[in-house]
């Protein structure tokens, strides 16, 4: 076994093609309508994250897939749509621009809260803040010069990039580079089966 922590990985759902079509041009959107230093997402990287592990090695992969599996069979398929624009933490400050989940939330939150607890029993520590259903659309690093963001907020208020049925949680791995990130599925676990 490789006892190397240096695989960075993470728990998702991944939209259907569709919605993250719709989420990338929104984003071309909003870079012309907001000014400012903007990290923006590659759509087709965009996912509804459960749960970040940061570094971890092969055994942890083992156990975070163990628990994963259990709690996958407990939950059945569920619809979700990707709709609404946020930011996190507020307007005077903000630092992260997201599209929101509505549908089977409460569900998802009742699975990433038995996820927690799981996860939790093997050694990763539950967030302490609470946990929101949404996709990244950029990170704002710096809300002093950034502009144009509450105008955006109400003029695509109405925004919805459709629905789909999230069949499956996806475990990721993350590789940072230059021209951002890049995501390789380590493991899949079907929802109700």
């Amino acid at each position: 076994m490789d006892a190397e922590k240096n695989i960075r990985a993470f728990l998702a759902i991944e939209p259907s093609a569709e919605v993250l079509a719709a989420v990338g041009r929104l984003q071309e959107k909003l870079k012309r309508e907001i000014s400012g230093s903007i990290s923006w997402t590659r759509p087709q990287g965009n996912h509804l994250t459960l749960k970040f592990f940061g570094n971890v090695d092969l055994t942890d992969v083992e156990n975070i897939s163990a628990a994963v599996k259990r709690q996958a069979v407990t939950m059945p398929p569920l619809q979700l749509s990707i709709e609404k624009m946020g930011v996190f933490p507020d307007l005077r400050r903000p630092r992260v621009l997201w599209v929101g989940t509505r549908g089977d939330v409460e569900k998802l939150a009742v699975l990433q809260k038995k996820l927690e607890a799981e996860f939790a029993a093997i050694g990763f520590p539950a967030e302490n803040r609470p946990f929101r259903a949404h996709l990244t659309l950029g990170r704002i690093k710096d809300a002093k010069t950034a502009a144009g963001i509450g105008e955006a907020l109400k003029k695509h208020a109405d925004f919805s990039a459709g629905e789909f049925q999230a069949a499956e949680l996806i475990l990721f791995q993350s590789r940072l580079s230059p021209q951002g990130a890049t995501y390789n599925k380590l493991a899949t676990f079907p929802l109700g089966i």
